[in-house]
């Protein structure tokens, strides 16, 4: 039985710890996407702090060059057509009105989980057991579908490793019955993110986005 999943990128699921689960989000974002940034960014894709004070797709960030400041969550700006305030469930790379900011929701918190649908079979639950604590990629970093303005990342099981510069951190599944054949794609992989840019120790620096992937 094939599972339901399709990609929906990285999706807020609880948080590490004791704390609240507000999936990461408050009540002001911080952070902006350059008005004149052409790169799409997708709901539920890693995003990356610039050198620039802006935030861009992750790219290449899984090699550990470059921390993710965390999962984007949709952005808020003024139409360069109209005038009027346009919240987007993804930056369309184009028109904003260069007089205003782009406003960008994040995922930021260090400790939040996520789930991630896997690109490929787990063949047995006892492999995926066996993944648990592993690092992994995702098998694409930087697309999406325009029309629900959603990622298309999902966790590349053939890149699961211990090498603690992959860009999750697997700690589980998530139990569904509509998703449970371990056998088949779309398992619903309970992931953390490595080398967060709020982490309070071992961050790395902000930089700038590569089209290599991740």
């Amino acid at each position: 039985m094939a599972n339901l999943n399709g990609s929906f990128g990285l999706r807020p699921l609880s948080k590490l710890g004791g704390g609240a689960n507000s999936t990461g989000l408050t009540g002001y974002s911080p952070y902006e996407i350059a008005s004149d940034n052409s790169d799409k960014i997708y709901h539920g894709q890693l995003v990356i702090p610039l050198a620039s004070g802006y935030i861009d797709h992750t790219a290449n960030a899984a090699g550990g060059t470059v921390s993710h400041l965390g999962v984007f969550q949709g952005c808020q700006y003024v139409s360069s057509v109209n005038g009027k305030t346009i919240w987007s469930n993804y930056w369309p790379g184009s028109g904003a009105d260069s007089d205003f900011p782009v406003q960008a929701f994040i995922n930021d918190d260090p400790s939040q989980l996520y789930v991630i649908a896997t690109d490929a079979s787990w063949t047995s639950k006892a492999n995926a057991r066996a993944s648990v604590f592993l690092n992994a990629s995702l098998s694409t970093g930087i697309t999406g579908v325009d029309s629900t303005g959603l990622s298309l990342g999902r966790l590349a099981i053939s890149t699961l490793a211990t090498t603690n510069s992959l860009t999750l951190r697997v700690l589980g599944w998530v139990e569904d019955e509509a998703n449970s054949d371990f056998a088949s794609a779309g398992i619903g992989a309970i992931v953390r993110l490595n080398n967060s840019f709020n982490a309070p120790t071992g961050s790395i620096a902000a930089g700038t986005p590569s089209t290599t992937g991740v």
